[in-house]
């Protein structure tokens, strides 16, 4: 069983001018529905690539919450899904910073990223 997910997003280029984006997902579920392939494309890279895990979080103006999509595959290791949190809060708080201007707050982001990496044995493994 396939599942399709869509995601466009708008660049805007200087001024007026806008340019139109859009980023596919495909995830491929066994009969219990669990995700077995996700592959993803997106129409400026051109080319499809796969992928173990996905996060996309979505902000929802209306009723003024994250909505979420989050997949992994069966052969996405506990040690790999480790290294992907620890990546992951540290590039969000990379973003928040951009963002917001909220220089302290990332640093703590940062801080709270690298106090995980540790906790999780990721040292020496942390790029």
């Amino acid at each position: 069983m396939h599942k399709q997910f869509f995601v466009s997003r708008d660049i805007i280029q200087n001024h007026n001018m806008s340019k139109s984006s859009d980023i596919n997902f495909k995830v491929q579920l066994d009969e219990n529905q669990v995700p077995e392939k996700i592959d993803w494309t997106a129409s400026d890279a051109g080319e499809e690539s796969s992928c173990k895990a996905m996060l996309v979080s979505l902000w929802d103006e209306k009723e003024n919450n994250t909505l979420r999509i989050d997949l992994w595959t069966k052969e996405m290791t506990v040690d790999d899904m480790k290294k992907f949190f620890h990546q992951s809060i540290m590039t969000m708080a990379d973003t928040f910073e951009r963002a917001t201007n909220e220089t302290e707050m990332a640093k703590e982001m940062k801080e709270f990223g690298t106090d995980f990496a540790e906790k999780m044995g990721l040292v020496g493994h942390v790029k």
